[in-house]
């Protein structure tokens, strides 16, 4: 059997990433060699028993947490959240959120949202410079006020 090309294999840590699960919960043999791009697929299409029970009850990787908490990985560290947690866990402090997830959702909602707004101005912005190039009028904005001149002291001039 000819030997896969390295571009062809990840380590362990990537594929578990890839996987979405805690790569210190999975089968030692999972963990001690490589993973190539054919046996990962594999994974992902017909996952073994033990993947399944690994992405249903955990422990879940921190990228996995917050996207179930609905917060931001710097979101879970500043929440003192630094450990794996299961499905379990999740779950109990989905139920009665202390005051930090709280927090968090809403700081994780306003930059979504403020990311959104930016995004349609960008949209905005190219088509009217898709319009000015297309030699429709283009859209003139008010130039910008300048700041008055520093007056300098007769003192600080010499």
């Amino acid at each position: 059997m000819p030997k896969p090309k390295k571009s062809q294999v990840m380590k362990p840590a990537t594929a578990a990433l890839k996987l979405g699960v805690h790569l210190p919960a999975t089968p030692a043999e999972f963990q001690d060699g490589m993973i190539s791009r054919e046996e990962l697929d594999e994974l992902q299409h017909n996952p073994p028993q033990w993947l399944v029970e690994l992405r249903r009850n955990g422990p879940h990787p921190r990228n996995v947490v917050a996207a179930r908490l609905r917060v931001s990985n710097s979101g879970l560290a500043r929440g003192g959240v630094t450990e794996p947690l299961t499905s379990e866990q999740i779950a109990a402090l989905a139920a009665d959120p202390p005051e930090w997830l709280v927090r968090e959702r809403e700081t994780l909602a306003d930059t979504k949202r403020e990311e959104q707004r930016l995004a349609g101005k960008r949209e905005s912005d190219a088509a009217e410079k898709a319009a000015a190039a297309a030699g429709k009028k283009p859209v003139r904005k008010a130039p910008a006020k300048k700041a008055p001149a520093k007056k300098i002291s007769k003192r600080r001039a010499r």
